[in-house]
């Protein structure tokens, strides 16, 4: 299935201001409020619905010139368009 990107940010900044937007989606999941994304002139707003699925992924990339490895973690909430998604399961994040 072809992808769209519906908006795309990408900074580096401080683990503090990381986490405030993390608290700031996670207010609004938990309140069942939209989510706006607004930065540069491109905006979008999602409504996830109750039950999304939630993927987290932790990568490490190497480079084929061998600098050094890239580390991420991913958080990704995936739902249908316009239908309700998603099992439960247990998670522990320390």
């Amino acid at each position: 299935m072809p992808e769209e990107v519906l908006f795309k940010f990408e900074r580096r900044m401080s683990t503090d201001d990381i986490a405030a937007y993390l608290r700031t989606v996670a207010d609004n999941l938990e309140s069942g409020e939209s989510i706006s994304l607004e930065a540069g002139g491109e905006s979008v707003t999602m409504d996830p619905p109750a039950r999304p699925t939630f993927e987290i992924k932790a990568e490490r990339e190497t480079s084929s010139s061998s600098g050094p490895a890239e580390l991420s973690i991913e958080f990704e909430l995936e739902w249908d368009e316009g239908e309700e998604s998603g099992e439960g399961g247990d998670l522990r994040i320390d």
